[in-house]
């Protein structure tokens, strides 16, 4: 199985954000949310929670908003395939 076909499992779709500083919006399948939440908590650092609803991350030189609800937004990212390959490693 390839990681893209593994990502599909848990992805909805992916969006790029307008805006002048680009962003990344994922949204994850709602059956899967809580499992890709915990993938992602067990690797990526926890800087802040919001109301125990939103969790602002940071994984290597990614800055990630998590929320609870099944939605990521990787903030000022200017390719959405390498937001792709650090989902892969974050979940897979």
């Amino acid at each position: 199985m390839t990681a893209n076909t593994s990502l599909k499992e848990y992805i909805a779709r992916i969006e790029e954000a307008c805006g002048e500083e680009k962003d990344i919006i994922v949204h994850f399948k709602y059956e899967k949310k809580d499992e890709v939440i915990k993938r992602i908590l067990k690797k990526a650092k926890v800087e802040r929670t919001v109301a125990g609803i939103i969790l602002d991350l940071t994984y290597k030189e990614f800055s990630i908003r998590l929320y609870n609800m099944g939605k990521a937004v990787f903030r000022k990212v200017k390719e959405k395939s390498r937001v792709q390959e650090v989902l892969a490693e974050l979940l897979l």
